[in-house]
């Protein structure tokens, strides 16, 4: 059964004489079921044309507001015997009624530049799938998404405006939400062509995006009369060749006059002589997040690469000696990595190790078996005796979550050998012990006040316990607020942080060595051996 009713024929009429596609022409009788769209073109073509015959098997050829006399006679002279309004889409009444159009194969639809004619079809779905299928990246799920010219917007508005406009005449009324998008309509003729020929679903919410963009440089001056009627809608913008953007043209188009619109742009549109190009056909899947934890043993290793002024200081960090073998694996672009907190190029990490995640960008490879997992592990273990992971596993973005929660609201508990410049007894340590839960106040320290704000954070030191070494040394064992600075805790800062070790013993104190022995945040889950 054909979608179209009789209230729509003479709109379908209009629209079909101006250069509109049946496609197009569905779309702004409101056709909202996707069964119609997927029909061949030829037949959508036909169909239409079997619809608009009269009952003397003619058609109603209308043509508005004919061109100036100078080019009807020179078409006459070229044997064209009845142009359209914009010479391009010519049609015909022969003896069976059905419309006739001179190279047929070639006009292209007013509004849609082509979307809904050539780029439908199973050869460029083909073109589009081939492309998927030796892009490298695995996949059992895509989300299909397409960028059309922002001047498809301009010409739906004035195919919009002549359709209200007619519709007016016969005392209808016709909102915009009446339209169905361009995509939507795209999107329910297409996705079932990729589904068969990929054999995966189409799935909104699937990290592997292919996206197809499309241009059409004929008609790229259609959207520049906005540029001058609403300067305000169009402001230059980081990493946009045009600033006739999608959105800045549709915020334009709600802003202007109707009857302002009708005077810098026809309705209907003219018709273009050439489809749409594409411009770039992209494959991409979204971030996957790996986690665990690490240990750090050695006193000469930075947590991330330590350059300055363009000069690597040291050959490795903790960040690369991780990173380096999941880009391999997962066949990643780049990735990004994160951490409960840090620690110092000479501290070291012990214990059950410090939380991080890493996110690794357009990876091409995404499925693995946890026991593929546990001997990246390993081969990570194996490569080096500078650190060790543990609990690797694959996350969610939204976990993450959780461990940057820890960096501010936990515990850490470190373990610090202590000089004093005063010969010492086991007594003259021993009340430290009895000190719980007190507040210092740390000024941000010299040595991190060239990356981090002056300020002043409170801080809690939740406990300590001594060991006596000898009559200058003895280690400290804290258990801390998560972003306390240790080091300024014991000697002080030049006075930066109060109290500190040395205010508290009288004395002059430095540290000489720092351990992490916990960071008590308890995620990623432990994982079994």
């Amino acid at each position: 059964m054909f979608p179209l009713t009789e209230e729509n024929k003479h709109v379908a009429q209009l629209l079909l004489n101006t250069g509109t596609c049946p496609r197009c022409i569905f779309r702004f009788c409101g056709v909202d079921f996707h069964v119609p769209y997927r029909l061949p073109y030829k037949e959508l073509l036909h169909g239409l044309q079997k619809f608009l015959e009269t009952e003397k098997d003619g058609l109603i050829l209308e043509v508005l507001n004919p061109p100036p006399k100078k080019i009807r006679l020179q078409e006459l002279e070229d044997g064209i015997d009845n142009p359209s309004q914009n010479g391009e889409a010519r049609s015909s009444v022969i003896e069976d009624g059905s419309v006739a159009s001179k190279n047929s194969n070639l006009n292209v639809c007013n509004v849609c530049l082509g979307i809904l004619q050539e780029f439908c079809e199973k050869e460029f779905i083909k073109k589009v799938c081939q492309k998927v299928e030796t892009s490298g990246f695995e996949f059992t799920n895509l989300v299909f998404s397409v960028s059309f010219p922002a001047q498809i917007s301009v010409r739906e508005h004035a195919a919009w405006l002549l359709v209200k406009q007619e519709m007016g005449k016969q005392s209808m009324s016709l909102g915009r939400n009446y339209v169905v998008q361009l995509k939507e309509a795209y999107k329910w003729i297409t996705h079932p062509l990729f589904s068969e020929e990929l054999g995966v679903p189409i799935d909104g919410k699937s990290l592997f995006e292919v996206s197809v963009v499309f241009a059409h440089p004929e008609t790229v001056e259609d959207c520049h009369f906005l540029g001058t009627i609403c300067p305000d809608c169009f402001k230059p913008a980081k990493n946009k060749q045009s600033v006739f953007t999608r959105m800045a043209v549709m915020k334009a188009l709600n802003k202007i006059k109707e009857e302002d619109f009708c005077k810098q742009f026809p309705c209907p549109p003219n018709s273009p002589k050439a489809v749409c190009t594409v411009l770039e056909i992209e494959c991409a899947h979204g971030a996957v997040f790996v986690a665990g934890r690490y240990n750090k043993y050695s006193r000469n290793l930075p947590q991330t690469p330590w350059i300055i002024d363009g000069e690597r200081k040291l050959e490795s960090s903790v960040e690369e000696l991780i990173s380096d073998h999941l880009l391999t694996v997962f066949k990643a672009e780049s990735f990004n990595f994160s951490s409960s907190g840090r620690e110092d190029v000479d501290v070291r990490t012990l214990g059950n190790g410090r939380p991080f995640a890493i996110e690794l960008v357009n990876p091409h490879r995404v499925h693995f078996t946890s026991e593929e997992i546990k001997e990246l592990q390993q081969k990570i273990n194996k490569s080096s005796d500078k650190i060790q992971v543990r609990d690797l596993q694959l996350v969610t973005r939204e976990a993450i979550g959780h461990m940057k929660e820890g960096e501010e609201e936990k515990t850490k508990t470190y373990s610090a050998l202590i000089w004093t410049n005063k010969a010492i007894q086991k007594e003259d340590i021993e009340f430290l012990n009895g000190v719980k839960d007190l507040k210092i106040d740390q000024k941000t320290p010299l040595r991190v006040l060239h990356r981090r704000p002056l300020a002043v954070r409170s801080r809690v030191i939740h406990s300590m316990e001594t060991h006596y070494v000898d009559e200058h040394h003895f280690r400290l064992y804290l258990k801390t607020q998560a972003g306390t600075y240790i080091k300024e805790f014991v000697h002080g800062d030049f006075g930066r942080t109060n109290p500190n070790i040395g205010s508290l013993m009288n004395l002059t104190a430095d540290i000489l060595e720092l351990d992490v022995e916990s960071v008590d945040v308890d995620w990623p889950p432990s994982l079994d051996d």
